[in-house]
């Protein structure tokens, strides 16, 4: 199990190329569907934990996967699994990069990664919406989505107090009425 942390959070960080946000579907493509160490709806709100928690998101995510499913050496080797394969990769890259920095393949492949980042994170959004909708109902999920695009674009209002007030909304105790009651305050 500590050879498949390791291999795993390692995999996601090293082809997660473009930052946190674009290991995340290789982090869930590893954890949910090749290991099976959890299910998406427990992968999205360990995601939605660590979104709100300052720091890298891959290393969040991969210690809290690692200490659930071995404890302590499971953090450890999850996190050196997550970082250091791409500390040493990005040493010898950025070593390499430098001698020929001034050529147009360099150049081509740095501005090339960023739209494969963008479709990644898109279509991880997709899914998550998808889930919502199922979740929450397609209005109420559309309305949120749709409102909180509004306040980050139109008001420039920071995602994280976006975040917290949909955190806190959490905690409002909200029941549907059940058909018995509708019927007995007719």
């Amino acid at each position: 199990m500590y050879k498949d942390l390791f291999i795993a959070f390692s995999r996601s960080g090293l082809l997660g190329y473009g930052g946190g946000l674009s290991a995340i579907p290789l982090m869930q493509k590893e954890v949910v569907e090749r290991y099976k160490w959890m299910d998406d709806e427990e992968f999205s709100n360990i995601l939605a934990l660590a979104n709100t928690l300052p720091g890298p998101i891959n290393t969040k995510m991969s210690a809290y996967i690692g200490w659930r499913l071995k404890g302590f050496w499971g953090l450890i080797i999850s996190l050196l699994g997550s970082f250091l394969p791409t500390a040493i990769l990005m040493i010898l890259f950025l070593t390499t990069l430098n001698a020929f920095k001034d050529e147009n393949w360099v150049r081509g492949m740095s501005v090339g990664v960023i739209p494969i980042a963008g479709v990644m994170i898109g279509v991880m959004g997709f899914d998550f919406i998808k889930k919502s909708g199922i979740d929450l109902g397609w209005s109420l999920t559309i309305g949120l989505a749709v409102a909180s695009v509004f306040l980050i674009s139109i008001f420039n209002i920071h995602p994280a107090i976006i975040i917290v007030v949909l955190i806190l909304s959490a905690f409002i105790p909200f029941r549907k009425k059940s058909a018995e009651e509708k019927g007995a305050k007719e």
